[in-house]
């Protein structure tokens, strides 16, 4: 699946200039995942719902 390079946000935990995180793409109804050091590799694409509750138990310290 070629996303193109446009629109793709790095991790706000990431320093600046590391490759060691995952960027994230908005697709309306879904969200794209991939590797910042592999941009040209898979991508995950999960409902952004998902996403939704993902983030918010990160946030929550779920895992942790």
């Amino acid at each position: 699946m070629d996303l193109g390079n446009d629109g793709w946000r790095k991790s706000s935990f990431s320093g600046g200039n590391s490759d060691n995180c995952v960027e994230v793409k908005n697709l309306g109804g879904a969200k794209a995942l991939r590797d910042t050091e592999d941009p040209d590799g898979a991508i995950l694409t999960i409902h952004a719902g998902s996403w939704d509750a993902f983030v918010a138990g990160v946030k929550a310290g779920e895992f942790d």
